[in-house]
């Protein structure tokens, strides 16, 4: 794959070419001259895009596809293209598909879908059998499969003897272990935060408690067996001083943000708009302020889109019947932008690649190309017709976004629109 982009600004704080605005060559995948000006006498195919800016390959350590067995939703294929023009070059696939991914086999079945695309995608395994929270699943053998990590994708592990032996068991062999920061006996039936608006419209609550209560078991656990963990898409005010506390013992933790839950509140859903139907539930503003300072003191690791496609037939029913999710992937940088400077926004995208075994590669000659364009100065309302994805349950519909992604350039491949 050969290209040229021309008058690019680089956003990469690693890159001797940080905030300048260049030509960069790229020969047989690998980033071959960054200057100026660069001619282009062997006719190779220029990309001219306004206000272009390119940085390192954007990461989401949490996409759902629904593949196999809910094709209906996404499908790895679509999956994949969507966060190629969405802005990333890698991505971390969830097991909750039909049946769960939770065999050598089943990994070996979705690396097979997803090879020649031009986003990398790496799968999780599930951490119990069929993700039913009793027996560990096959966890050595999907390692050796290529899965990155083990989840029960959103769904609490009731029993903290199995998540300890979990613990014990994956650190003989450096596997990364999940834990979905829910009790469940105190969340009960709740499906919105329980604070005062969860009274006012007479909808049961799930507490905070809930959340904090996990993740206070789980890194005792954690300090106990001196595993690996990693704990996604927190969502309180708590749950970010618990897990502060926790890397000050330097304990082997890492956690995610979705962001819906650092853009919206729980007034959002006055209306019942099952869009805003997630999990873990949207909090409070002050919630949503300490982790935001999570982010930047870097408690917390990463943010994720939590892309998660529901189809309309279980997204647009009673509020309390509706399935948790919302897309995310189209939306994730504009977003973003809305909270952060473009450095800072695409720090928290490029964030946390190691530890689920992504290069995280610098814009430097010599270097593999992996890399996205983006103009992060145009100002839109998302819409229906922003959606890539299959389905269409995004709870940023309507919402004043800044920035937008053009594509990328990684894998040996060019997936721009």
């Amino acid at each position: 794959m050969n290209a040229l982009i021309k008058s690019a600004t680089i956003v990469d704080s690693k890159s001797d070419f940080h905030n300048q605005k260049v030509d960069i060559l790229i020969e047989n995948g690998n980033i071959s001259k960054i200057s100026k000006r660069i001619p282009n006498p062997k006719n190779y195919q220029e990309i001219k895009l306004e206000n272009l800016h390119v940085s390192q390959g954007w990461f989401d350590s949490s996409v759902s596809f629904g593949e196999p067995g809910f094709e209906e939703r996404e499908t790895i294929n679509n999956g994949l293209k969507t966060a190629a023009k969405s802005g990333f070059s890698s991505v971390v696939l969830n097991a909750n598909s039909n049946p769960v991914i939770d065999s050598y086999a089943d990994i070996a079945f979705v690396n097979a879908k997803a090879n020649e695309n031009a986003v990398a995608l790496k799968t999780l395994g599930a951490l119990t059998q069929n993700s039913n929270g009793i027996n560990l699943a096959e966890l050595f053998d999907m390692k050796n499969a290529g899965a990155v990590g083990f989840y029960d994708y959103q769904k609490p592990i009731t029993n903290p003897n199995l998540m300890k032996i979990a613990l014990q068991y994956a650190s003989t062999f450096d596997g990364l272990v999940f834990s979905f920061p829910q009790e469940s006996q105190i969340t009960g039936l709740g499906v919105m935060n329980e604070h005062i608006n969860s009274t006012k419209l007479g909808l049961k609550g799930n507490p905070a408690l809930a959340e904090e209560l996990q993740i206070a078991r789980d890194l005792f656990l954690l300090e106990y067996t001196e595993g690996k963990l990693h704990i996604p898409t927190i969502s309180t005010a708590k749950s970010v001083a618990l897990i502060r506390e926790a890397k000050a013992k330097n304990l082997d933790v890492t956690c995610s943000v979705a962001i819906h839950n650092i853009m919206f509140t729980d007034n959002e859903l006055q209306d019942f708009d099952t869009n805003f139907k997630v999990t873990p539930p949207l909090r409070t503003q002050t919630d949503i302020d300490a982790l935001i300072e999570g982010l930047r003191d870097g408690t917390i690791d990463m943010v994720t889109s939590d892309h998660n496609p529901i189809d309309i037939e279980h997204k647009k029913i009673e509020f309390d019947y509706a399935i948790n999710g919302s897309i995310g992937l189209e939306s994730a940088f504009g977003a973003l932008q809305t909270l952060f400077t473009t450095k800072k926004t695409v720090s928290l995208l490029t964030q946390g690649k190691s530890r689920f075994g992504f290069d995280a590669t610098s814009i430097q000659e010599g270097n593999k190309a992996n890399l996205t364009l983006f103009n992060p100065d145009i100002t839109y309302t998302f819409s229906e017709s922003d959606i890539l994805s299959k389905s269409k349950n995004s709870c940023f519909i309507n919402t004043k976004l800044k920035g937008k992604s053009y594509g990328i350039i990684a894998n040996d491949k060019i997936e721009i629109h």
